[in-house]
Formats: structure tokens, C-alpha cells, sequence
């Protein structure tokens, strides 16, 4: 995993823990499918035309997802976002989601700042 935000290539975001090994129930999916479709947006709303944020769920044994961000140039940024189950029945830490999205903002723009470098001519004054 690539960027600067520390939930990156680390342990998942929302806890040092591995996903529990129960199943989730429908309200379970959806409060994680809904969390993840909120970091998606935020991560959006910070970043112009040309990157491109999606996410991946993985529910089953645990909850897992992964929201990613497609610079237009350098290599893609990630973080993973664990949260335990009980966490899910009472509610994701609104907090943890809007840093996990400007985390992953700002590593984008990085990302890209790595790619073009210096090497670019103003248009302007």
C-alpha cells in the first residue's frame, strides 16, 4: 500500500485487530457498505477531476474494505478499514472515517506532486 496515511500498509483502520471470525448480519453489512460509501464521497469531495475513488468490501468472517484512490498520475493509494462488529451494531466513529479520507486525499496529492515533480511551466503568474 502506497501514501502517507498512517492507516496505510499498517494495521487496519478502526482497530490493531484481525476481523472476527463471526458472520455479519444484514444491519452489520449495511452499516459498513454505508461507511465506506461516506468515505468514498468525503475522499471525493476533496480531490478535483481526474482521480478516481472506489472501495472493495469483504464481509463474511469479519468485515473488511479497502478504499482506494487512482491518482491521474503516480501510483494508486489504499487503506484498509477493520472495523469490529460491535463497532458496526453501535455505529462507525465518524472521526475515523473523515481522517481515513483526507488521509487518503492528501497521499493522492502527494503521489502526484512524486510523479510531475518540478518539471512543470507555469501557465500563469
Amino acid at each position: 500500500m502506497n501514501g502517507n496515511y498512517t492507516g496505510s500498509g499498517g494495521p487496519p483502520v478502526g482497530g490493531d485487530q484481525s476481523p472476527n471470525a463471526e458472520e455479519l448480519s444484514g444491519g452489520q453489512k449495511d452499516a459498513l457498505r454505508h461507511a465506506v460509501a461516506g468515505i468514498v464521497d468525503e475522499t471525493q469531495s476533496y480531490l478535483p477531476e481526474g482521480y478516481h475513488v472506489g472501495s472493495e468490501l469483504t464481509s463474511g468472517s469479519g468485515a473488511t474494505a479497502t478504499v482506494a484512490v487512482d491518482p491521474p498520475a503516480g501510483h494508486p493509494v489504499t487503506a484498509g478499514y477493520s472495523p469490529t462488529p460491535e463497532d458496526l451494531e453501535s455505529g462507525l466513529d465518524v472521526d475515523t472515517q473523515q481522517e481515513v479520507a483526507q488521509g487518503l486525499a492528501a497521499s493522492a496529492v502527494m503521489q502526484v506532486m512524486d510523479a510531475v515533480g518540478d518539471n512543470i511551466t507555469p501557465t500563469a503568474r
